[in-house]
């Protein structure tokens, strides 16, 4: 079933998974496409991001923004074009970035809707490199990192969006900069494309042993996207003062309560108060103004221009796809930053 101009397909959320999502986790529906009205526009999905946060979005728990409902589409930011508009700065034909869901089309008002005009150079871009997972490693890594020259940059789910990202700036910054990534392949784009100093197979039996040989001076920044043996095998690393951005924590995104596993909080704790380590969790769009989203896409303009930071994008074909598209992005199966092409 592809997209058309008779039909809206949707994908809602069917119910809540224990765990990691299943097949009966979302489903797909077929639609009346909305009617716009006075002071709206009609939006047709042309791209739609994958990102890890979705699965807690999933839960009927208390988070930075509400679950989201039985029966209601699947959250999600896309890039979409417009039908028909009667709202002021758009126009018909145009690009925007919108908080639209899992489906073909949507109706807005214009609010929180970013405009690219009528021709826009790699669109799907917005959803990646130049919009939230560019946004968040640059935020993270610069505002809460700090990393200084020489210092020594440790970043999880490296050849993730968000990953090479925070390495790449990394380096430009003067660091030296370990990857953690799953298998031999990612590994070696994110030390021969990517330019990071070294890559750690967390899949490795002997991970904790090759993540020290890699970082003979200790860690002094760690760019959090994983938890699990990841963070595990950093804690014994981390020098005094250093600091932790927390991001991410997609190893335990699916578990259906406690970890089966010994308790690993006095470690932890331990180790933040020893080494005077500064911990901070953030939600991008929560934890920073306005004035750094701008330095940031000055910024990344300019790096992308020069070819001093790259970008892997992987295009999945059709909305029906997504859900197989989304559990593979959480089973670490996904290389780059994940949309679906409508």
């Amino acid at each position: 079933m592809t997209q058309s101009d008779k039909s809206n397909r949707r994908i809602v959320l069917a119910e809540r998974p224990q765990g990691l999502p299943d097949d009966n986790t979302l489903r797909l529906e077929q639609t009346d496409i909305p009617t716009a009205g006075a002071g709206e526009m009609l939006l047709r999905t042309v791209y739609l991001s994958l990102d890890p946060y979705m699965r807690g979005r999933m839960n009927d728990a208390k988070s930075y923004a509400e679950p989201v409902k039985l029966g209601e589409v699947m959250t999600g930011q896309v890039v979409a074009q417009v039908v028909t508009s009667d709202v002021k700065g758009f126009a018909e034909g145009d690009y925007v970035l919108s908080g639209s869901g899992w489906q073909d089309y949507a109706v807005s008002n214009g609010d929180q809707v970013l405009n690219f005009g009528a021709d826009p150079a790699n669109p799907s871009w917005a959803l990646g490199i130049m919009g939230m997972p560019g946004y968040t490693a640059y935020a993270g890594l610069l505002k809460i990192g700090e990393p200084k020259a020489g210092e020594t940059v440790v970043v999880a789910a490296a050849s993730g969006p968000v990953g090479a990202t925070v390495g790449q700036i990394a380096k430009l910054k003067g660091c030296r900069v370990v990857g953690v990534a799953g298998g031999a392949e990612k590994c070696a784009h994110v030390v021969d494309n990517l330019g990071f100093d070294a890559c750690i197979d967390h899949k490795a039996d002997d991970f904790a042993a090759q993540l020290k040989g890699a970082c003979p001076d200790g860690i002094d920044v760690y760019f959090e996207n994983v938890g699990g043996k990841v963070l595990y095998g950093v804690l014994p690393l981390l020098n005094p003062f250093a600091r932790m951005p927390v991001c991410g924590m997609v190893a335990w995104y699916n578990l259906p309560g406690l970890p089966d596993t010994p308790d690993m909080g006095p470690v932890i704790m331990g180790t933040i108060l020893r080494m005077k380590v500064k911990v901070q969790g953030f939600i991008i769009f929560d934890s920073f103004g306005p004035e750094t989203y701008k330095e940031f896409a000055a910024e990344m303009t300019g790096w992308l221009a020069e070819g001093k930071v790259k970008y892997k994008e992987q295009v999945v074909d059709g909305l029906e796809n997504a859900p197989e598209a989304f559990m593979d992005m959480l089973e670490g199966r996904s290389f780059g930053k994940m949309v679906v092409k409508v």
